[in-house]
């Protein structure tokens, strides 16, 4: 078991002076204090820089210490503020350390994105090896869960709390080579919508995000796919923003994101 927090301060050069910091104000985001997971590389560390920006204090988990430091060093140096605590969130032990880390560096807990997932490579169902598809389970969908349970009691003191689950567009539509990714998924997204029904009138926002292919290193190169016709990072990170956006009146509940032309290669 892995956990550690810390927080990065960026340190350049002596005479090239002080940067302007690039924090935007956002009347929703500001002084939140928001916990990311997946949070050193790709959509979550682009799910991380954007709520920064906008104003939040970001708290960023994963596995590798040096991209979350990454992440912290970027945010920082852009007159944000946040923290990086390294845990695998396969492990109980670690997830419920996690949380002490958390909420000791946030103070409190307002925004909780579950981004970290993964998804072993493509292949025939009745020849996976059973823990293959049981690491996948636990990751893609009982991590989540079991998270959310922990920080249930903070989100409910929380200010304008919100969960947000980056789900897939495999959670909508199953594809042959990925049954338990795909199974995974839509387990994330009834589990959205079960909480969602059960914390509405507490005001705890819960909202899903399914995006289609997105160009990160998640997927192989393929000959077959256009990777400039993917999805950006940056396209998960501004939904994920328009989610929390969202007045007190109104829940958005499902966002689905598509390459606007097919990345297939005919």
């Amino acid at each position: 078991m892995r956990v550690r927090a810390y927080e990065s301060t960026w340190i350049g050069p002596a005479r090239c002076g002080k940067r302007d910091p690039v924090v935007t104000s956002d009347a929703l985001l500001h002084a939140r204090a928001a916990l990311v997971t997946g949070g050193g590389r790709g959509i979550g560390r682009a799910i991380a820089l954007a709520l920064a920006r906008a104003g939040a204090t970001v708290a960023v988990t994963a596995r590798s210490a040096r991209e979350l430091d990454a992440v912290v060093t970027e945010v920082t140096y852009t007159g944000g503020r946040a923290h990086a605590i390294v845990a695998d969130l396969t492990d109980d032990a670690a997830v419920a350390t996690l949380v002490t880390r958390a909420r000791a560096v946030l103070g409190g807990i307002d925004l909780l994105v579950h981004n970290a997932g993964g998804a072993p490579p493509h292949g025939d169902f009745a020849r996976a090896p059973i823990a293959t598809w049981d690491r996948t389970l636990r990751l893609n969908l009982r991590a989540p869960m079991l998270l959310t349970h922990h920080l249930l009691p903070d989100l409910r003191r929380g200010t304008e709390p919100a969960i947000v689950f980056v789900a897939s567009i495999a959670g909508m539509t199953g594809s042959a080579g990925a049954a338990a990714y795909s199974a995974a998924k839509f387990g994330v997204r009834g589990f959205a919508q079960s909480l969602f029904e059960e914390v509405r009138e507490l005001g705890i926002r819960v909202s899903v995000i399914c995006p289609g292919f997105v160009d990160t290193t998640l997927i192989p190169s393929n000959r077959k796919v256009d990777r400039a016709r993917m999805l950006r990072s940056d396209d998960v990170a501004a939904a994920v923003l328009f989610a929390l956006r969202t007045t007190s009146t109104a829940a958005c509940a499902e966002i689905v994101l598509r390459p606007q032309r097919s990345p297939y290669v005919r």
